[in-house]
């Protein structure tokens, strides 16, 4: 089964500040790195390094060649990629000593998606293919519409929550996976349960993945929900803990893995990926997740 990721690639700059800086104030980096980076990127990665047959979609610009060897070097087919676009999509990251990020993004390329180009990357795409998507493309709309039209299986991450995601039609979206914060802007309800039940009775058929940070994750449909504790571990670096997340469920599920078994190593590989610097290059492969914490007890933090 073919999984097609339409997404966003991003240059990661990643400052380790000691704070991050109020209105106003001037502060000094400890440190500089850059990774590659962008939630498709990494949500690519993650559903490679998880053992899927991943085909990345999107558009790149200068100085993008790092990003195209990082998805190679990780298994990803990067035959579908337009590299034609003006500037690569840009990230600026801080971290701080607890690990926490901000992030300031420009979309540069990512922002550049033609519909020409979305028709023929569906030229590729077979019935039983799955569509993996995110917030950080234009052309989304575009996007949701031709694949409800094609009857193809969808898993939206919808980050970031805007004004105009909120008036698409997501009642063709298979999979939903978001955080507390994305989903209170779709649902307007802060309590994780009643934010789920509205966005069910909003989309009967939809199965929604809901991440909680320290809290673990729920995973609920209209028949079923399961509650996935965290697992302790060290935080270097949150930032692509919840592409980490989606892209390994995504991959087992599609595997033919049980949920259950899905949303367990789906935790355990977050909790690896935020114990390490950058996004992209930070996530393990599935020997490491499966030899990771065996036995050990369930606890705190992913930080999605």
């Amino acid at each position: 089964m073919k999984i097609l990721n339409f997404g966003s690639l991003n240059i990661d700059h990643v400052y380790e500040v000691p704070h991050f800086p109020l209105p106003g104030e001037t502060i000094s980096s400890a440190r500089y790195s850059r990774f590659p980076g962008g939630k498709g990127l990494n949500q690519s990665i993650a559903m490679a390094k998880a053992g899927a047959d991943v085909y990345h979609a999107g558009k790149l610009g200068h100085n993008s060649e790092f990003l195209l060897e990082a998805l190679k070097e990780s298994g990803v087919n990067t035959s579908l990629l337009d590299t034609t676009g003006s500037e690569t999509g840009q990230a600026i990251i801080q971290v701080n000593p607890e690990g926490e990020n901000c992030i300031l993004l420009y979309g540069g390329s990512n922002q550049e998606i033609t519909t020409e180009y979305i028709d023929r990357v569906f030229a590729f795409l077979t019935e039983d293919s799955i569509l993996v998507l995110q917030n950080e493309i234009n052309n989304l709309e575009y996007i949701l519409v031709k694949a409800r039209e094609r009857g193809l299986k969808i898993a939206l991450n919808p980050s970031p929550v805007d004004e105009r995601l909120k008036s698409m039609d997501l009642s063709g979206i298979t999979w939903l996976l978001l955080n507390e914060i994305e989903s209170r802007e779709l649902s307007g309800f802060e309590e994780p349960d009643s934010s789920l039940m509205n966005l069910l009775n909003c989309y009967p058929h939809m199965k929604i993945i809901l991440t909680l940070g320290e809290k673990g994750a729920i995973y609920q449909d209209k028949n079923t929900r399961y509650v996935q504790p965290a697992y302790k571990t060290r935080v270097k670096d949150t930032t692509a803990a919840g592409d980490t997340f989606t892209g390994y469920f995504i991959s087992l599920t599609a595997s033919g893995l049980g949920i259950e078994e899905a949303l367990d190593m789906a935790a355990r590989a977050a909790a690896i990926t935020i114990s390490r610097e950058g996004a992209g290059s930070s996530i393990p492969k599935l020997e490491e997740v499966k030899r990771y914490m065996q036995g050990k007890e369930k606890a705190v933090n992913i930080d999605m």
